[in-house]
């Protein structure tokens, strides 16, 4: 594998990567727009983000166990053809019902497309130092395709409608595909796992009940039969999950590696994260398109400070951890996340631009600090053959932490996104101070989960989970 190759290969897999998370968020600029169009109401908009983002974390670590079994490569191309078609169905959808549909097979595609990836780089990428160069970039892909969204997003809604936030999916699709074919090798693991259909349903039936719980409460109202029923399903799944997980012997998710200090606080410092990361994008669309009457490529240009701190931050980022470990990086996405959604607090439907602007930069650079040292957090301390599956935990924390974060703008702040005559900035309040409460917990986790006695835990773990048989999900070898 010449150095050529291997550029060339971590290019393929960036693509796939690029394309989920732009998705993730290029929709929520075009949500007003979509909301007018085709009559969504304030549920149905949270649904059209979460049933991607949750059909996303419901298979991440079932669809990398997949590629391990009957190949890697191939599995990725699936992946990707899936994403083009749910694309191009979002595109052509003519009801609301019939865009969150389309959304859910977006969502299956891009689940077989970034775990496959990720393992396939840190097979390639297996020094220290340049595996956390490869991770650096990775992550700092997560940061730019997610802060990128909404500009190119606003651009194409302006220019050319709603509909075509998919399309731009459709080139990259296509050249991902090509450079797969051309430069990626077809792989399987060594050893084959069993599959763990019942820890899987558990884990899909405890995370749509939450969401649904979150969403759906606030209009139904928290006391409606099927909202208490539901919530009620999501906690039996959950204790029967944890229960049934810790008695297999070939689990979806070893619980084991929740014993080590940084993995359980990565995990933990991604939902947070991604879930201040997902309320921030949802309401802010909504204020400055529905509450200040900015249009779509004004609003995409407001968004412009945070790309710019992805580009210069995330690689920073990247280097820092390479450099120093994880807690600098943890540190200051957690100050600024802090920062930024403080200052949020004294949002009014008057507030200046430049302002918006400042929260904007600081909330883009504390985002940006945060993707590199939560993967890097996630696999320190682990056996190299486990490294995949912790990593696939955290990108399945990522993805349901944006669930969360969108969820609870329904619930915390639910009069703001209906079309009433409601005080944005004042019924947005409460879920700005969530969010102050997020970043304080990334920041007390950076400092905690980089401690001596974190790190202790780690090798602790270590030697009890080395050469045991990998749960479903581990995809590095």
């Amino acid at each position: 594998m010449t150095q050529r190759r291997k550029v060339i290969v971590l290019v393929s897999c960036c693509l796939s990567l690029l394309i989920v998370s732009m998705d993730a968020t290029i929709v929520n600029v075009a949500i007003p727009a979509i909301r007018t169009d085709l009559s969504a109401s304030p549920s149905q908009m949270q649904w059209v983000l979460d049933v991607y983002t949750l059909v996303l974390a419901s298979l991440l670590m079932l669809s990398g166990a997949t590629g391990d079994r009957f190949g890697r490569r191939r599995v990725f191309q699936i992946g990707l053809t899936l994403f083009a078609l749910g694309s191009l169905a979002c595109s052509l959808a003519p009801t609301i019902d019939a865009l969150i549909g389309a959304r859910f097979l977006q969502g299956i595609g891009g689940s077989m497309m970034n775990p496959v990836a990720l393992s396939i780089i840190s097979q390639i990428f297996v020094k220290p130092q340049e595996r956390a160069r490869a991770l650096g970039i990775w992550g700092g892909v997560t940061g730019i395709s997610m802060a990128a969204g909404p500009i190119v997003g606003g651009l194409l809604i302006e220019t050319v409608g709603w509909r075509s936030v998919f399309w731009i999916n459709l080139p990259i699709c296509a050249a991902a595909l090509v450079l797969t074919a051309i430069f990626v090798p077809e792989t399987k693991s060594a050893t084959m796992r069993s599959v763990d259909p019942v820890g899987q349903l558990l884990a899909v039936v405890t995370l749509f009940g939450v969401v649904y719980t979150l969403i759906e409460g606030p209009v139904l109202g928290w006391t409606h039969p099927r909202v208490v029923g539901i919530a009620v399903i999501a906690v039996v799944a959950l204790a029967a999950f944890l229960r049934f997980e810790s008695r297999r012997e070939d689990p979806f998710l070893d619980l084991r590696f929740f014993r080590s200090i940084p993995f359980s606080s990565a995990t933990i410092s991604a939902i947070s994260a991604f879930s201040a990361w997902g309320a921030f994008l949802f309401m802010m669309s909504l204020y400055l398109q529905g509450e200040r009457g900015f249009s779509a490529m004004h609003t995409g240009l407001i968004y412009l400070p945070i790309a710019i701190g992805a580009l210069i931050f995330s690689p920073l980022s990247g280097r820092l951890v390479g450099r120093y470990g994880a807690r600098p990086s943890l540190v200051i996405a957690g100050t600024m996340i802090v920062a930024a959604a403080t200052m949020l607090t004294f949002l009014t439907a008057s507030t200046p631009v430049w302002w918006m602007l400042i929260v904007f930069a600081v909330f883009g650079i504390g985002f940006a600090m945060v993707n590199a040292p939560i993967t890097n957090a996630a696999v320190g301390g682990m056996p190299l053959d486990r490294a995949g599956a912790a990593s696939a935990v955290t990108s399945t924390s990522r993805q349901v932490g944006v669930s969360i974060g969108v969820a609870l703008c329904g619930s915390v702040a639910g009069s703001a996104i209906t079309m009433g005559g409601t005080d944005f900035a004042t019924a947005a309040r409460p879920l700005w101070f969530v969010c102050v409460a997020l970043g304080f917990v990334i920041l007390a986790l950076g400092v905690y989960s980089t401690s001596q006695r974190a790190q202790r835990s780690a090798d602790r773990l270590a030697p009890l989970i080395a050469g045991t048989p990998s749960p479903v999900g581990a995809h590095v070898r």
